[in-house]
């Protein structure tokens, strides 16, 4: 079983996007998947409430109370791929208790100052934590709602550039994403005559994904 975690303290870094679309794209592939995040107010069970029941299934993941403390459930047998949300602020020792339960951690990221300002001292705790020093657990970032041709493009680029951390692709910003979310669906759901530009550059995402 292969597990991860997208996670960013920034609120409104593109988090649920990237988890519920990569969880549509293991769901097209016939894999069984589990969705799900490790916040209160547990938006991906929401919008699994939307998602069609003619589509590839995605489960939800299970919050259990263990101790007076929330801790997420174990996957059911025949769960071949998790997808971990996480909430804003995710930090300290809730951080490391949940990179204990994945392989790797994606981490979007948005052109804007207090972005990459946010990220900064992320990255640099994430890196820091013992599952990632001793490479349990794989990090790479995916730049969201990016226009290349901006200037905040560029400062974005040159900041990823500081990191030796694989940059996997940069999302452009689009309403494809907010439409499909509103209905229960992801990108890998839609035509691909409508998706086409967008699955293009979600390819070094899966691909990294899908590798060993």
């Amino acid at each position: 079983m292969k597990s991860f975690l997208v996670a960013n303290p920034k609120g409104g870094s593109g988090k649920s996007t990237l988890a519920t679309n990569l969880a549509g794209y293991f769901a097209q592939q016939g894999e069984r998947v589990m969705l799900g995040d490790i916040d209160r107010q547990q938006s991906s069970r929401e919008w699994l409430r939307l998602r069609p029941p003619v589509l590839p299934r995605i489960d939800c993941w299970e919050i259990a109370r263990e101790d007076g403390r929330e801790k997420a459930a174990r996957p059911p047998k025949g769960t071949r791929r998790v997808v971990l949300d996480t909430p804003a602020g995710l930090h300290g020792k809730a951080l490391e208790r949940v990179l204990k339960l994945v392989n790797r951690v994606i981490v979007p990221v948005q052109p804007s100052l207090f972005d990459i300002l946010a990220t900064r001292h992320f990255l640099e705790a994430l890196l820091e934590e013992k599952a990632v020093r001793k490479a349990q657990a794989f990090v790479a970032v995916v730049g969201m709602r990016v226009d290349v041709r901006t200037r905040a493009a560029r400062e974005l680029e040159r900041f990823l550039a500081s990191y030796d951390l694989p940059v996997l692709a940069y999302l452009r910003d689009t309403q494809l994403y907010v439409q499909a979310a509103a209905n229960g669906l992801t990108l890998f759901d839609l035509p691909p005559a409508r998706s086409e530009q967008d699955r293009a550059q979600w390819q070094p995402i899966v691909d990294w994904a899908e590798a060993d």
